[in-house]
């Protein structure tokens, strides 16, 4: 900070016993430390230094840059396709299945190795303790056991791809 913001007030004589430097210093720490009056004050004499209030500038930051959306073509207009026929749709029949979702963010394993069998496969009956597949996070294996009994209807995740927390892995028919 340099003299002409702050102001130097000195009564009586011209100090003695402070040297320049000192005074200089003296003016660099009150302006560093953000106080805005400073009295130093000796028996043949006193110093006040009194510093400008600088008012609060907001500080902005800057966005990261975000891909522009593509620009949006229109599709030529097609003939609706064929909707299949089902009984019962699609989200029905799911709705009757037990989810079980990944308990962390990691690598999905089927097996315990690539030279071993998978833990289990589809149409397998599982119950509560039963090792269903290892979720590999940070070097660590953690073995992910069924929690409820049933019937494995769809593994959903393929063998050594990444998932995500509450990412589902399988359906399970609990009846």
């Amino acid at each position: 900070m340099t003299l002409s913001n702050s102001y130097l007030l000195l009564n009586n004589k011209t100090p003695t016993k402070m040297k320049l430097e000192e005074i200089q210093d003296l003016i660099k720490f009150v302006s560093k430390s953000g106080v805005t009056c400073v009295e130093i004050e000796q028996k043949d004499f006193k110093i006040t230094i009194k510093t400008e209030k600088k008012e609060a500038k907001p500080q902005y930051m800057a966005a990261l840059p975000t891909a522009a959306p593509a620009p949006v073509q229109a599709a030529p207009a097609l003939a609706p396709a064929p909707v299949a026929k089902e009984p019962t749709p699609a989200k029905e029949v799911e709705s009757k299945y037990i989810t079980i979702n990944s308990p962390m963010i990691g690598t999905f394993y089927r097996s315990s190795g690539p030279d071993k069998g998978p833990f289990i496969n589809v149409g397998d009956e599982v119950a509560p303790g039963k090792i269903i597949c290892i979720v590999e996070a940070m070097k660590l294996f953690n073995e992910i056991e069924a929690e409820i009994s049933g019937k494995i209807i769809k593994i959903l995740v393929d063998d050594a791809s990444p998932v995500e927390y509450d990412q589902p892995l399988l359906l399970i028919d609990p009846s």
